[in-house]
């Protein structure tokens, strides 16, 4: 498993320390927390990076078992960079609006793509048959759409992981995953309620500097997760070698190969 290398100087340049003011803080962050300057919390970056490597590792096992992840972050400062490492790593986002049942409605939501690609389809088509109005109209709902499900259109099921950038904006995308039992990685401010996350990080989720290096992070392992990953070509050479090496054999001659495959391999680890 190949996660990045992560150093507290790295949290620090970032701002990861820079809670919120301590009038604004959430007791349950309490133990994250590692004093108070100025009036403003600051995070216990010792826990924060121990954390972090956590929900990497968490993180590179669900890609590597070809597992998919949702990102979700409505709020401005987050909303770019989440939508821009999940284009980049082939992921899910969700930084316009979290729609009721977006997880837990899945049938009305999928019916809801199915509506805007039809939008899509119709726009570009060259006998539309359609008046510049309702054109027009349907720009408008294809567009209105987009910005709320373009992200998961290209979803098929519940993703195997949520990733989200401040609870306290995407309560209903943390109440749907735990109903639906889906693992839970947040960014943990010193406001923020850490009931409900599989896997916190406690940190800065205000500040750019913070968020891009969370989203630099993550998206380098996803790819490290994924070149891990062999190849269809591969697993379909490797099958192939396997029939042709087991052809003629009965299925006794091939269970007996493989228990002498495994003592030997016992055996060796047990030496070594």
């Amino acid at each position: 498993m190949k996660i990045p290398s992560l150093t507290i100087q790295q949290l620090l340049e970032a701002g990861v320390h820079l809670g919120h003011k301590t009038l604004r803080w959430n007791p349950k962050m309490k133990k994250y927390i590692f004093g108070k300057r100025d009036s403003i919390h600051i995070m216990d970056l010792t826990q924060t990076l121990e954390l972090t490597n956590v929900a990497l590792e968490k993180i590179y096992s669900t890609i590597a078992n070809n597992g998919k992840i949702l990102f979700v972050s409505t709020k401005k400062q987050a909303s770019e960079a989440i939508a821009e490492v999940a284009k980049e790593t082939d992921q899910y986002f969700v930084n316009y609006r979290w729609l009721g049942g977006m997880l837990t409605n899945w049938g009305t939501i999928s019916g809801s793509i199915k509506k805007m690609k039809k939008y899509e389809a119709d726009l570009v088509s060259e006998n539309r048959g359609f008046t510049k109005k309702e054109l027009l109209k349907m720009s408008v709902k294809k567009d209105k759409l987009e910005r709320s499900l373009g992200g998961i259109a290209e979803m098929k099921k519940t993703p195997d992981l949520v990733f989200i950038i401040d609870t306290n904006y995407e309560s209903l995308a943390i109440a749907e995953s735990v109903k639906l039992g889906i693992p839970i990685i947040a960014i943990l401010d010193s406001n923020s309620n850490p009931d409900n996350i599989d896997y916190p990080i406690p940190g800065n989720d205000d500040a750019r500097r913070s968020i891009d290096l969370y989203c630099n992070l993550i998206k380098e392992t996803i790819n490290n997760a994924k070149s891990s990953i062999p190849s269809p070509e591969l697993k379909k050479e490797a099958i192939q070698d396997t029939k042709e090496k087991n052809q003629g054999k009965t299925v006794q001659e091939i269970d007996r190969e493989k228990l002498e495959q495994k003592f030997s391999k016992d055996k060796k680890e047990t030496l070594n």
